[in-house]
């Protein structure tokens, strides 16, 4: 009777020192992979097949420090967890590819649309807001984001752009030709918000119309947090319509 009760915890404790064996054993490998790096490359095209300077090279969503070079190409180095890398461009917009263990990845904007213009898919009601990153469904957004929709014909009663700001969003003053949002301050004074129209870095837009606007989306707080120090006063992201 005793040797049978010592052969079945011997045999419990076989099972047990298995089980925490494989455990450990897909730790380590799961431990291995995550400090794994891969090294991607590529080259990043426009509409025209000319190569983009300068674009943002995201990883899973994240800003990293890699930009494209004078020839378009770039060259990072991922955990071997990471899903996804995305491009990030003021003039062509965004794309983003599946990682999927590839070495090379090239985008090109002239094959796949960018995500700008995927926002004009949207179903009626899940109008997008630009976070400066990509388009999201107005629903989703939880960051800090006001969008003011310049082709309501309200806005054209305004006398300038800077009107047409402060009016529509809470928390924003005018300094100037400068816009600080929920008075923004470091040791300095005040930090104005960064300013790009279509795309391009300004310092000044007084010279725009209300009604040529055809959008403003104020970034405040971590919705503008991918622009990095440029926009820890928050940014002010301006569309003009097209001329015909």
């Amino acid at each position: 009777m005793m040797k049978t009760q010592n052969s079945c915890n011997e045999m419990k404790l076989k099972t047990f020192l298995l089980i925490l064996l494989s455990v450990f054993c897909v730790y380590s490998i799961s431990a291995q992979k995550s400090k794994t790096k891969l090294t991607i490359t590529g080259t990043v095209l426009d509409a025209s097949g000319n190569p983009i300077v300068n674009a943002i090279i995201m990883v899973d969503g994240e800003k990293s420090n890699s930009l494209t070079n004078s020839k378009g190409t770039y060259k990072i180095k991922v955990k071997g967890s990471a899903q996804k890398i995305g491009i990030f461009t003021f003039g062509s917009g965004i794309m983003e590819e599946s990682i999927d263990g590839r070495a090379e990845i090239n985008f090109n904007f002239g094959i796949t649309a960018p995500q700008q213009q995927k926002n004009q898919e949207l179903e009626p009601g899940d109008a997008g807001v630009n976070t400066g990153y990509n388009y999201l469904k107005e629903k989703n957004v939880t960051t800090q984001v006001n969008k003011i929709d310049g082709t309501d014909k309200k806005y054209a009663s305004y006398r300038n752009i800077y009107d047409m700001i402060t009016r529509e969003v809470s928390g924003v003053k005018i300094s100037g030709n400068s816009i600080i949002i929920q008075d923004s301050k470091d040791f300095f004074g005040s930090v104005p918000a960064l300013l790009v129209v279509d795309g391009v870095y300004v310092d000044d837009i007084s010279y725009l119309s209300p009604v040529n606007v055809e959008s403003i989306e104020v970034l405040k707080g971590t919705s503008a947090a991918m622009y990095g120090s440029r926009g820890y006063g928050g940014v002010v992201l301006i569309k003009t319509k097209i001329k015909n």
